[in-house]
């Protein structure tokens, strides 16, 4: 069978990673050096909260092997705020410019709040953010789950939009771990499952450790998908103490993936 599914995390550069995943006297810019002997793809959340300058991008570049891609997240402005999406559009397009012209550049992911509820014009502003990055994909998370209906997928997919398939604690309110992808490309965030802790944030939102039964629960849902799609994407969110890498490395040896 041809591999079709790519594994990695949702960020890389944590402190709380030494002697969990990195050596401990690694320096903190040797990082994704050592993460991309480990992985092929990485999500890039850092952007979220500051979009870097161009130069970020080249210093990853130089680290990347042949075959190694990147997803990245766009900036809070454009999914938390919504007040105006251009605010950060242009500098952000500068920023990105260097992984578009390498080819590593796989998507980029606006993760939206609870808060960003299921209406037409909530439709509509999917559509402005897509134009806004254009003509790169974008992906879209959903975190009410009055967002999972037929209109939703069908707008998703007539407008080359991603949808992005997560797994989170079963709270009132929140998504169902539902598979299914609106483009070519699937896309999988697992953040765990903490529930004493998800309504608060913070870090301890994504400590969670997933056993190999809920590893499994994914696996099957994975191959699935990918009968269906011609790449599919699982990021491990849940990046507390390097629980992420764990359960990245185990779910990518269940899939036969490198």
């Amino acid at each position: 069978m041809t591999v079709k599914v790519r594994v990695g995390t949702s960020g890389y550069s944590f402190e709380d990673w030494r002697g969990n995943f990195y050596p401990q006297t690694v320096e903190k810019g040797k990082m994704l050096d050592y993460y991309v002997q480990h992985f092929s793809t990485v999500e890039i959340n850092a952007t979220y909260y500051r979009v870097p300058h161009p130069r970020v991008f080249e210093n990853m570049l130089r680290k990347a092997p042949a075959g190694f891609d990147f997803m990245v997240k766009v900036p809070q402005s454009f999914t938390h705020k919504r007040s105006d999406v251009h605010t950060d559009a242009n500098r952000f397009r500068e920023a990105i410019k260097p992984l578009a012209a390498s080819g590593k550049l796989s998507g980029l992911l606006a993760q939206f709040p609870f808060s960003f509820k299921y209406s037409a014009d909530s439709l509509d502003y999917l559509s402005i953010c897509r134009d806004t990055v254009a003509p790169h994909p974008l992906f879209v998370e959903f975190r009410n789950n009055g967002w999972v209906n037929r209109p939703m997928y069908d707008r998703l997919r007539s407008e080359g939009i991603g949808y992005v398939a997560v797994d989170e604690p079963q709270l009132r309110g929140l998504l169902k771990p539902d598979c299914f992808a609106t483009t070519d490309t699937a896309y999988v965030r697992l953040h765990g499952r903490n529930e004493e802790h998800w309504w608060q944030g913070g870090p301890l939102r994504y400590d969670y450790d997933y056993s190999d039964e809920e590893l499994e629960y994914w696996k099957e849902k994975v191959r699935k998908i990918m009968n269906k799609t011609s790449t599919t994407y699982v990021f491990f969110n849940n990046c507390h103490l390097g629980q992420a890498v764990r359960n990245a490395t185990t779910f990518a040896a269940m899939l036969g993936a490198s």
